[in-house]
């Protein structure tokens, strides 16, 4: 147990998503903060929060999402790293002071672009020593889904396990060899993705989507998707894709491997595992911009934009 509980924070708030979250988004220097904590609950103040597509894209799905799935008003933003304020009487692994880092497990009232949020202790993974907070502010939601979407699906003496091929515009080349592809596509020059896969004959053991183009990706992946391996669908830009990808049977022009539409799973095991492989170097956070709390709105701009190259940070709280 410790401190006294906070009644008030500063927060940005929103109760109408109208013509986008962004433009709804007010200051609140006295917001109310989250309830007491019990059980196996911590209240952490959030020292730097990390921005997703979900944190505008749940809240936009409509009014039955907002009132009774979230709540309003509400905070958005989903990860975290922050200080330790107060424990539950079960929470005994943490500590006041301590820095811990993770994510909601979907959006809720007190996100973490208020000052303070409650969060299960078993969601909650302690700071590595060395770790900046605002890389592992980064962790929560993107590693793990990176992580997951291969988990369970590479296996040793795969090709993927030692060489990874991506597909990117001509300005993200360097970029994307940068952060460790062994092969990049231009997708810029070469214009029809799917032939140019098909042309290379089957030689991948495992797809990640996270976009749904181009259409036939899927249909022809059995072209250059090796038999009994998985397509995962991380995400799309229409609802229609996954649709479209699930249903269409493969004797009437379907695809013929294996579809897996990819669901987020938020555990400490992996939010560990990626906060050691960070401390030693393994992994790289990238980073795109970090902002000021007062500058929250430009960074939901930014990252509606779609053209962040790494995670966007909103420094809530000095550490």
């Amino acid at each position: 147990m410790a401190s006294a509980q906070p009644t008030e924070m500063k927060a940005w708030l929103y109760s109408s998503t109208r013509n986008g979250l962004e433009k709804n988004l007010n200051f609140d220097a006295s917001a109310r903060a989250p309830p007491a904590v019990h059980g196996n609950n911590v209240l952490v103040q959030v020292l730097s929060a990390s921005l997703n597509p979900a944190d505008f894209k749940v809240p936009e799905m409509g009014l039955v999402a907002r009132k009774f799935v979230i709540g309003t008003p509400a905070s958005p933003g989903m990860d975290f790293c922050g200080r330790v304020v107060v424990t539950g009487d079960a929470a005994t692994e943490f500590s006041p002071g301590q820095l811990v880092y993770g994510c909601l497990s979907k959006p809720g009232q007190f996100g973490s672009l208020g000052e303070y949020l409650v969060a299960s202790a078993s969601l909650l993974a302690p700071v590595p020593e060395g770790v900046e907070v605002d890389h592992a502010a980064a962790i929560g939601i993107a590693g793990q889904t990176a992580y997951q979407s291969l988990a369970g699906y590479v296996n040793a003496g795969d090709k993927l396990g030692c060489h990874v091929t991506t597909t990117c515009s001509t300005k993200n080349v360097e970029f994307c060899r940068g952060l460790g592809a062994d092969e990049v596509i231009d997708y810029s020059v070469e214009t029809d993705l799917v032939a140019t896969l098909r042309n290379r004959g089957v030689i991948f053991d495992h797809i990640i989507d996270h976009i749904g183009y181009p259409a036939p990706m899927y249909r022809e992946s059995h072209h250059f998707l090796a038999a009994g391996k998985a397509f995962v669908q991380v995400g799309a830009s229409a609802m229609g894709t996954f649709v479209d990808r699930l249903i269409w049977p493969a004797f009437l022009g379907g695809g013929k491997r294996k579809y897996v539409i990819f669901f987020f799973k938020n555990t400490r095991e992996d939010l560990v595992r990626i906060g050691e492989w960070v401390q030693k170097g393994a992994v790289k956070i990238q980073l795109d911009t970090a902002y000021e709390f007062e500058d929250t709105v430009q960074a939901f701009e930014k990252l509606r934009s779609g053209r962040a190259r790494g995670k966007i940070i909103v420094h809530v709280a000095k550490p």
